[in-house]
């Protein structure tokens, strides 16, 4: 089978397609042949690695996925072969307290596809049988990939951590990521007045389009801060998404209203960033971090997706041959919402 990883860390030169055997699913779990998979930042960070990260090489990435049911392992009876299914990225590898109150995701024992355990950007993929759900016929692959984990992580981030509540005002920072593109949508959902940042004219008409009452042009506008200041009657924001991280951080500060909230799930302009902590003292702000959420929350937020409620923006659909190609989209960082690899 051909997959799509790296069997050294570094830069994009490092990805191609490999020839892989095809994987047999063990007892409790599920062979999907994959029919669409999705890019995430995840991608670019686990390539160029970090300490502490010992994969098994050669790597395969993506985290998101929808295809069919190829093979069952033994005592799976919930699940046949033909079925069409939508693949929950976050694989729970023990149980703990974490797991036990559902709290998968703080688990110690909770990976990620594509991160600490081969992903999605292959023609098979084995996975423990809980790890997939019915995917409706009139509901197409990308639509399903495109939504796993981006949808999972603002859900959990949102409605979990941040506690968004109906008429608070949530700044969203970079509305053309996948996360935050979901993240628009959950707020607007939940009855939140939401502002966005975006880097062109075109994405602010996609920003508006997904709800975002007020969307601003960072590069025209670099004080953005400000502007939200007064547009929120000189209050602030109740709660800022931040996953650009050193670049925005210190003005996040600025931004979010007097006891609001910072969320963070990711870092595209780097991990490391000075706070002045008077800011944090003086206005009671709660720094909050999130990663994705457990097989429920999933269930959940798909559920919505399913039905229409929430709907992810695909960029692009390319074929998983052009893999490198796509990887390479999105780290010119042109596109607005998911690039799709499909089979």
């Amino acid at each position: 089978m051909q997959a799509l990883g790296f069997a050294e860390h570094g830069d994009i030169s490092k990805m191609q397609l490999f020839d892989l055997p095809r994987p047999k699913p063990n007892a409790g779990e599920v062979l999907v042949e994959v029919k669409a998979s999705a890019f995430n930042r995840l991608d670019i960070w686990v390539r160029e690695g970090w300490p502490g990260l010992n994969l098994a090489l050669p790597h395969i990435s993506g985290s998101d996925g929808a295809g069919i049911i190829a093979e069952v392992g033994a005592g799976v009876d919930n699940i046949a072969v033909g079925d069409r299914v939508a693949i929950d990225p976050g694989i729970n590898s023990i149980a703990d307290e974490f797991t036990a109150r559902g709290e998968h995701s703080v688990s110690p024992g909770y990976h990620i596809l594509g991160e600490q355990v081969p992903g999605t950007h292959t023609e098979y993929i084995v996975l423990p049988a809980e790890n997939v759900i019915p995917l409706p016929d009139e509901v197409s692959f990308e639509k399903a990939a495109a939504a796993g984990l981006v949808f999972l992580t603002a859900w959990r981030m949102l409605i979990h951590r941040a506690a968004i509540r109906p008429g608070e005002t949530v700044l969203i920072l970079g509305a053309g990521g996948g996360v935050n593109s979901a993240a628009i949508q959950i707020a607007k959902l939940a009855g939140c007045t939401v502002i966005a940042t975006t880097s062109s004219e075109p994405k602010m008409v996609q920003a508006e389009s997904l709800g975002a009452d007020v969307v601003l042009n960072y590069k025209t506008d670099p004080q953005w801060w400000k502007a939200v200041y007064k547009l929120t009657g000189k209050t602030g924001a109740d709660v800022v998404v931040d996953n650009v991280g050193a670049a925005t951080m210190p003005y996040s500060l600025r931004a979010v209203k007097r006891g609001g909230r910072i969320v963070i799930v990711g870092n595209t302009s780097g991990p490391k960033t000075e706070l002045d902590i008077r800011f944090l003292f003086s206005k009671q702000i709660s720094l909050i971090g999130s990663t994705l959420g457990n097989h429920y929350d999933y269930r959940t937020v798909m559920g919505l997706v399913f039905s229409g409620k929430l709907n992810p923006v695909i960029h692009t659909v390319m074929p998983l041959s052009d893999g490198v190609a796509a990887m390479e989209i999105m780290e010119r960082g042109e596109q607005f919402g998911k690039i799709i690899l499909s089979r």
